[in-house]
């Protein structure tokens, strides 16, 4: 796997590695010289303070692809004289753990301890995960694992519990930069590229080091006069698609991110997220339905006309499909985060719910229960209900839950938008109420 580094000292032969890729010759040679996650290799950061005691422990890298996760495991075992073990939890079985397992064992008789990185280490399921376990409590081996998916979610508690996870972070632009300034001095010559074609390669990397040296590796070959503009560049590239797993935790983070862009009301933010989930592939559908549900959610009857709003995108969509009808769904995303906000009726109706659960079976109080037979009315049902449209103001006052509940106040309008003025009704006829006693 490629990753970010400072050059080794010393130039490579130019004809004993051009066979190698590119990203091979650049591997960094030591910790020294991986580029960026300053936040886990730093002196106070939780790497360089382990060296810096002595005292390395099992480690889970979480992190997205092409960011120095194998690298930095591999020379964490050159710096700590561990052997280097690899597997992948892809291609590995019981049997050949046990194998590793044995092997360190023997190799722990010798005096020398052993580093097992496992790629992909969530891809193993709970009994394969529980086999570690014993291993890294008697010191057989020092357990790094690699994982691009969050390990709260695919790895279990007791291997957590014995491993400290470190969040490795995509590259930031200053970072491949540095990156393609390395590959340019390995390849004894400059890109071919302007300036804005240049920054335009390291955004196609997305973050993704290993990418940007393939990237790299293809320009380099071209046969060029001049440099590349931004055009000319983008049609002998495809751009790579942003990384997005419609299905998977990336799915949840952006849908997460824009529904609470919207109620931060930060209508810049929320066009953002509408726009990479689009960009990444997500059935607009989808989008349709949740921003749906923010309306109802998160604005409420603070603006009663958001959810129709809503609908009249969605269903604007569905006439036009897509791009045109993307547009209507981005003016539902952009009118919703500048909408009042109002929550009220949400938090009243889960409080109605568990109210709900909390009484069980308990019936309606009998003066608003039907009597379609004689001997309904004579068991009282029906009997002492005021008709509202009779009574003065159009309100009786009387009581709708069952008789053995008291009152409960579930809704509590806020003094934003149109819940300003439901809150005036709702204060108006608990004033009638209480003055009928009711």
């Amino acid at each position: 796997m490629a990753d970010l580094f400072e050059p080794a000292s010393g130039n490579p032969d130019p004809h004993s590695s051009a066979h190698r890729p590119l990203a091979d010759r650049l591997r960094p040679q030591s910790l020294a010289q991986v580029i960026g996650q300053d936040q886990v290799l730093g002196p106070e950061a939780p790497l360089g303070v382990m060296l810096g005691s002595g005292s390395l422990s099992s480690l889970i890298f979480w992190g997205p692809p092409g960011v120095g996760k194998t690298t930095i495991a591999r020379l964490l075992a050159d710096e700590t004289d561990l052997h280097f073990v690899q597997i992948s939890a892809i291609f590995t079985g019981v049997p050949d753990l046990k194998k590793v397992f044995e092997a360190a064992r023997l190799r722990r008789q010798t005096g020398q301890g052993t580093l097992l990185f496992v790629d992909e280490i969530h891809r193993f399921n709970k009994a394969q995960q529980d086999s570690f376990l014993p291993h890294m409590e008697d010191g057989t081996i020092l357990l790094v694992g690699a994982t691009t998916e969050n390990p709260s979610f695919e790895l279990n508690a007791a291997l957590l519990s014995r491993s400290q996870v470190l969040v490795l972070e995509r590259l930031a632009l200053a970072d491949l930069e540095r990156l393609a300034q390395r590959a340019e001095k390995d390849l004894d010559r400059a890109l071919p590229l302007d300036g804005p074609a240049r920054e335009a390669l390291l955004e196609m990397a997305d973050g993704d080091g290993r990418a940007l040296l393939n990237l790299i590796e293809q320009v380099a070959a071209w046969r060029v006069e001049g440099k590349l503009t931004v055009e000319a560049l983008s049609q002998r590239l495809m751009k790579r698609a942003a990384k997005y797993d419609k299905s998977g935790e990336e799915h949840y983070n952006l849908i997460s991110a824009l529904h609470k862009s919207v109620r931060g009301s930060d209508p810049d933010a929320a066009l953002y997220w509408f726009a990479r989930m689009l960009e990444g592939g997500e059935d607009p559908r989808f989008l349709a339905r949740r921003i749906t549900r923010m309306a109802v959610e998160d604005i409420g009857l603070a603006d009663p006309q958001a959810q129709s709003l809503c609908l009249q995108a969605w269903e604007t969509y569905e006439r036009l499909g897509s791009p045109e009808g993307e547009l209507a769904l981005a003016q539902a995303v952009a009118y919703l985060a500048l909408a009042p906000k109002s929550n009220a009726v949400y938090v009243a109706y889960k409080a109605a719910r568990a109210s709900a659960r909390k009484s069980g079976s308990e019936p309606p109080p009998k003066h608003i229960l039907n009597a379609p037979t004689k001997m309904m009315k004579d068991q009282g049902f029906g009997a002492g209900y005021a008709y509202d449209h009779d009574a003065e103001d159009g309100f009786s006052g009387q009581n709708y839950f069952p008789e053995t509940m008291q009152r409960e106040n579930f809704y509590l309008p806020v003094e934003r938008g149109f819940e300003r003025e439901l809150k005036k009704r709702l204060d108006y006829f608990a004033k009638l109420r209480r003055q009928r006693g009711s």
